[in-house]
């Protein structure tokens, strides 16, 4: 493809597929400076968003998605968990804001919460936001009037990831429609949230999936706010443990071209970072990762310790984007 066409930064909801089959099968170099080249216009490349990630209700998931330990139908060993206090929330939140996070994503094992239950959940809400973090919820699919009574309570941010192209969703997850995903991202958007959503990768789809999933999310319209980019853990007892690992160089190219396409949004370097090096994290940030999970632990799987997250940082010359800065 030309060189000089769609890869300027502009903000575009209307990629074609073929656009960006052309754009993942550029040269690595030619990908990676482009998308730098993007990222620098509209971030500072040195400053990263960090956020941290509690599980609030954990485990006996009724749903069937094949990567997750949470759900009921698998095997793996997980506690559950009943739907924690508002207050011991709250005060993670605190401790996690000490350590330097600037957004505070709180995540429950639902299909779709009860009324009740978001009773509680928006209290978590209120009294995180009042600790002057940004809040992110994942929930499971909500309704309109849902999705308002969290914007209420001071939700910032929701996340709903359609984890894979519609094409090979039903190799994943049966319980739910892709449409259901999608109804509840308009819901969110709707209600005046920032929407976080975004994909993992390394569950046995191929090349063409991954840039179907990008231009599915790059043709929403506006585009999601933040982008995570998951790689998988597999866990013993689930159907993907086993899984062919994905190439670490696939990966970053997913990550260069989620900027290429979404340039003002956060692209989020989730699940899978304690199995990657040094190298290959630094690579995702040369290719426009500005966002990462921080703390030990990522809802139910393991995650680097905030120390390493520090000492690669140092290394880097990255330091952690002010809360006011981030969106």
């Amino acid at each position: 493809m030309d060189l000089n066409q769609g890869q300027q930064g502009e903000i575009r909801s209307n990629w074609s597929l073929a656009e960006v089959r052309a754009l993942h099968a550029l040269p690595f170099a030619d990908l990676i400076w482009h998308a730098q080249s993007i990222h620098r216009r509209h971030f500072d490349p040195n400053e990263v968003q960090v956020s941290t990630l509690l599980s609030i209700k954990t485990g006996a998931c009724p749903e069937d998605c094949a990567y997750c330990p949470q759900s009921v139908r698998y095997d793996t060993g997980l506690e559950r968990e009943s739907l924690m206090d508002p207050g011991t929330v709250i005060e993670r939140a605190r401790a996690a804001k000490a350590n330097g996070a600037t957004r505070f994503c709180m995540g429950a094992a639902w299909r779709s919460p009860k009324d009740r239950d978001l009773d509680s959940v928006a209290e978590m809400v209120s009294g995180v936001r009042e600790l002057g973090l940004e809040t992110c919820a994942t929930l499971g699919m909500l309704t309109p009037a849902q999705a308002r009574r969290l914007k209420d309570a001071g939700l910032d941010y929701y996340n709903h990831n359609l984890d894979t192209s519609e094409d090979f969703y039903g190799e994943i997850i049966t319980t739910r429609t892709y449409q259901d995903r999608l109804d509840t991202l308009a819901a969110v958007r709707d209600a005046g949230i920032h929407v976080c959503c975004g994909g993992i990768l390394g569950m046995g789809e191929d090349a063409s999936d991954r840039v179907a999933l990008l231009h599915t999310l790059a043709t929403l319209a506006p585009h999601p706010e933040s982008v995570p980019v998951n790689q998988l853990v597999q866990v013993e007892g689930t159907p993907l443990a086993g899984t062919a690992p994905i190439d670490p160089i696939e990966f970053v190219r997913i990550i260069a071209l989620a900027r290429i396409l979404m340039p003002r949004a956060h692209v989020r370097l989730s699940a899978g970072r304690s199995s990657m090096s040094d190298e290959m994290q630094a690579l995702c940030f040369l290719a426009g990762a500005n966002s990462i999970f921080y703390g030990e632990k990522l809802l139910t799987t393991g995650n680097p310790d905030t120390a390493s997250d520090h000492a690669l940082f140092g290394r880097l010359g990255i330091r952690p984007e002010p809360a006011a800065a981030s969106g």
